[in-house]
């Protein structure tokens, strides 16, 4: 799951002259720094501040949205089938969901 938006790293990028960015599998971004003839990785500090700033990308809210609306559904199933099971699997798709939302 990508947990920033490109546009994101590229403006703090043109803002603190990196160029050249480009994302390597699990959300590693690197670029070149100002003066560099070699890419970086941008720092995790950063990552994190413009993480912190900027709040959920669209792919995180499309998660949470549906984890939400599982367990909405799952609470009314069990309630009129008189079962826990539509709970349970409410609570387990919530608990990927979060595994997936985590960035380490």
């Amino acid at each position: 799951m990508r947990h920033y938006n490109d546009d994101w790293i590229n403006e703090w990028c043109q803002e603190n002259g990196w160029t050249d960015v480009f994302m390597e599998p699990l959300n590693q971004y690197w670029a070149f720094p100002p003066g560099a003839v070699m890419p970086e990785p941008i720092p995790q500090k950063i990552l994190r501040l413009i993480k912190a700033e900027k709040g959920l990308c669209a792919e995180e809210r499309v998660w949470v949205s549906v984890a939400v609306a599982a367990t909405a559904v799952g609470v009314t199933l069990s309630y009129l089938m008189q079962s826990p099971m539509p709970v349970v699997l409410a609570f387990a798709f919530g608990a990927i969901a979060v595994a997936k939302l985590d960035m380490e």
